[in-house]
């Protein structure tokens, strides 16, 4: 009996096996890169599989772009050119220290969170009077900060950080995503919260529409990678720009409370080197808190160990009282690097 041959792996592309100095120097638009054949495009395939579960009639297009967006009255999406191929997801935590939706479940949530605006532009949903009674003025200032109520039971939870509270179009996006998600039982998971009358409505909004034709169509792809004649180097600087530059450090009085001068401490570890030993953490911690970027949350501890460095502070209480300190500087740090600057998605 003959054995059956493993299927053919796929050929790498030319640059996957490029020492990292020599891939950022490479242009996107040299990649050459395509959805076909990847995990990124079976994750889409699943995306569509769940609108048609749902009685949908429509399918958002996607392309690959230098990030996770939906323009203005497009009926597809973008998502960006590293999660083509693990190579590029690798190069991006190495250059961001996470890679947005690079896991299945992280990649499924951002892709439900796109369809749905995709879904509005489609359909205009956004015009209707029973949308705008739900979720607010979707014409209303798109701001780059926004404050939260982290208690509240008016908004899903989906993506985390309380995006829902964004913006009217953010809070739409998230209840889609949730509604679409597949067991997720949001009848039960938000009984009793006001969020729950929101998902209904919506329900009700979805089958007057879903079984529809889209009354837009489009096929813009702004972004896409042919376009992009940057090198890989240039993208991660001026993207790295874009979440703000290191500003005066001006937490000195924090810091002396929280660690100990020289004179009184000689023996003691220094604070620099503990903060090197705990960056992992604080950078996962403080990001999860916060919502920031996981790059902000590092500018901040790297201008707390260098503070550190210049005073030269060692470490004066346990460890675990050390940490909890440090944790929150580097919050109070993050927030005031960010502010300002860009949010983490765009609609």
């Amino acid at each position: 009996m003959q054995k059956k041959r493993p299927p053919r792996r796929k050929p790498q592309p030319w640059w996957a096996e490029l020492p990292t100095e020599e891939l950022l120097d490479v242009r996107l638009c040299d990649l050459d890169l395509h959805l076909e054949g990847t995990a990124l495009q079976q994750r889409i395939d699943r995306l569509h599989e769940e609108l048609a579960r749902a009685g949908m009639v429509f399918r958002p297009y996607v392309w690959l772009a230098t990030d996770w967006f939906t323009p203005e009255g497009t009926t597809g999406f973008a998502v960006p050119f590293y999660l083509a191929h693990r190579r590029l997801v690798r190069l991006e935590h190495a250059q961001m220290f996470e890679a947005e939706g690079s896991s299945h479940e992280w990649c499924m949530k951002l892709l439900r969170h796109e369809a749905a605006h995709a879904f509005d532009n489609a359909y205009r949903l956004h015009g209707r009077a029973d949308w705008r009674a739900t979720f607010g003025r979707y014409s209303a200032p798109y701001r780059t900060a926004y404050r939260v109520k982290p208690t509240s039971k008016h908004f899903v939870q989906h993506l985390g950080w309380w995006y829902a509270q964004s913006h009217p179009a953010e809070d739409y996006a998230e209840s889609f995503a949730v509604w679409l998600a597949p067991n997720s039982r949001w009848q039960n998971v938000y009984a009793g919260w006001p969020a729950l009358r929101k998902l209904q409505r919506l329900h009700t909004m979805l089958r007057d529409v879903g079984d529809l034709k889209p009354f837009v169509k489009s096929n813009d792809r702004p972004e896409s990678m042919s376009r992009q004649r940057i090198t890989l180097r240039e993208y991660y600087r001026h993207k790295k720009a874009s979440y703000g530059q290191g500003e005066a450090w001006r937490f000195d009085r924090e810091l002396r409370m929280l660690f100990a001068m020289p004179e009184t401490t000689e023996r003691r570890d220094r604070a620099a080197t503990f903060l090197q030993r705990e960056r992992v953490s604080l950078r996962a911690k403080v990001s999860a808190l916060t919502g920031q970027h996981r790059y902000v949350v590092d500018q901040a501890v790297t201008a707390m160990q260098q503070r550190c460095r210049e005073l030269d502070l060692r470490i004066a209480r346990p460890r675990d009282q050390a940490r909890l300190g440090a944790a929150v500087l580097t919050t109070m740090a993050t927030l005031a690097l960010a502010r300002g600057h860009k949010p983490r998605f765009r609609r």
